[in-house]
């Protein structure tokens, strides 16, 4: 009876060892991220399995139990470093920004590192964030458009900003009397907030943005591949609001996004961060694509007259007109103005059409291959590789389509295919080279075929070309005149 109630009992309990868990339909695909990144954190296969299945739905737990148990059944240790910090009261709503730059290497889609910056900005109380990334190094003005895009997205602006002391923002802290970059120095004067800067060795002052950058590099950017730049920052946009500001904090336990509900009632409202201005007046768009001011022309973009009747305008402290749409907010253009009268002021980026798409243009241009999808496949990979100047590129390839016969541009499209030349500059040298390469055999061909016909000339003379014959009485004669 005994050894039968156990042999029961073992039957009961055996479907508790072996059940099934929500997570085993994608446990494949989570094993691969952990053997391929063993650093990943459980929080991030919580995101990316949001990214990759919007339908599904798993508690943040159970993700965190399911990850440990498959690093301890398969023996995947993960590295981690920790960081010590001070607890910070937080601030009042709407009372502080703090704003820090982040630096991540990454890998691109051919396995070659590519170096990210961005900058954070992050509401103190609320812990509500935004970020920006850059391929190349940031500028002041850089950093000044960064700041004006995170005050629309809080839809304000705090009373202060926190920083760090760096140098595209402060020249010097100068025993508190701050020093700004000139440059910097009239957009605070512009929107009017106090600027306050971290002290050295004192990371906690700024701790929500630290934790901020390293939640973002271990979640986001860790082990994600890089395509373009343009992608990269739509993705990220996708993540602080699925994650970054959708995500339940830690330490206020309440997602950013409800809490910023809340605190953009307290953000001061700045008007010029809709390009709003007391004196801006309106102006008809001509059909060049200008706008008259005190007797002269100021170019806005290619297209725009096709797009906006009206647009409006207005002058800044530092003889600037500044062109914009009043709905979106939108700048078309910054021109210094001209003292002279009948001039045209023109930026050279608006002699461009920018209103045809660059899939447009890449679509166009491949028209011209005989092998188009080969084609589309080596334009794309230029705008993978050139985002900001693809039209540039695809330009530089027109041009040479134009001085090639349609033979040579599939020759030159091939080798560079071949040879991974993924640039339009080496797209125009081999085709430059190629097209040498034949004026060089023609010539060569030319040679050979003078040779040839000379050959036959002499061939067909001499085939032509009886010898004399002397009589045989000659040969009589002299042979008897050696006996």
């Amino acid at each position: 009876m005994v050894t039968f109630l156990t042999a029961v009992s073992c039957i009961f309990c055996l479907p508790n060892t072996t059940r099934s868990k929500k997570l085993d339909i994608h446990k494949d695909l989570i094993l691969y991220w952990l053997r391929e990144y063993p650093d990943l954190t459980a929080a991030q296969v919580q995101d990316w399995l949001k990214e990759k299945y919007p339908e599904f739905v798993v508690g943040e737990s159970t993700v965190r139990s399911y990850v440990r148990c498959l690093r301890e059944d398969y023996q995947i240790q993960k590295e981690s470093s920790a960081r010590d910090y001070q607890a910070v009261p937080d601030p009042p709503m709407g009372e502080q920004i703090q704003a820090d730059f982040g630096y991540k290497t990454v890998k691109n889609q051919f396995g070659k590192p590519v170096k990210l910056m961005f900058i954070v900005f992050v509401l103190a109380h609320s812990r509500y964030k935004y970020v920006e990334y850059q391929n190349r190094p940031f500028t002041t003005k850089d950093v000044i458009s960064a700041h004006r895009n995170a005050f629309k997205e809080f839809e304000g602006v705090s009373k202060e900003i926190l920083y760090d002391q760096d140098r595209l923002i402060v020249v010097s802290e100068n025993e508190g009397d701050i020093l700004l970059t000139e440059e910097f120095q009239q957009f605070v004067n512009e929107i009017k907030f106090e600027v306050k800067l971290c002290r050295k060795a004192d990371p906690e002052s700024k701790g929500k943005v630290e934790n901020a950058i390293k939640f973002i590099k271990n979640n986001f950017i860790n082990n994600r591949i890089f395509h373009n730049i343009d992608s990269w920052n739509e993705q990220s946009q996708k993540w602080l609001k699925r994650t970054g500001n959708g995500k339940i904090h830690n330490g206020t336990k309440r997602r950013p996004a409800d809490v910023f509900l809340l605190e953009k009632q307290h953000m001061r409202q700045v008007n010029s961060l809709n390009h709003i201005h007391k004196t801006s007046i309106a102006r008809s768009v001509r059909k060049d694509n200008t706008i008259l001011y005190l007797s002269n022309r100021y170019s806005v973009p290619l297209g725009t007259f096709q797009k906006y009747s009206e647009v409006h305008y207005y002058v800044t402290d530092d003889n600037k007109i500044v062109i914009y749409v009043q709905d979106s907010g939108e700048i078309l253009a910054t021109h210094y103005i001209n003292p002279d009268k009948g001039k045209l002021i023109q930026n050279n980026s608006h002699k461009r059409d920018k209103s045809k798409g660059i899939k447009e243009l890449i679509e166009v241009i491949s028209e011209h291959f005989s092998n188009k999808s080969l084609a589309t496949k080596y334009l794309n990979e230029l705008r993978n590789r050139y985002p900001r100047y693809i039209r540039d590129q695809l330009g530089l390839i027109k041009k040479c389509m134009e001085l090639g016969s349609i033979e040579l541009i599939d020759e030159a499209l091939d080798l560079c295919m071949e040879r991974q030349l993924f640039s339009a500059n080496d797209f125009q040298d081999v085709v430059s080279l190629l097209k040498r390469q034949r004026q060089v055999n023609s010539v060569n061909v030319s040679d050979q075929q003078i040779d040839t016909d000379y050959n036959d000339i002499v061939e067909l003379t001499l085939t032509n070309t009886e010898a004399n014959q002397r009589p045989l009485e000659d040969y009589y004669t002299i042979m008897e005149s050696t006996k």
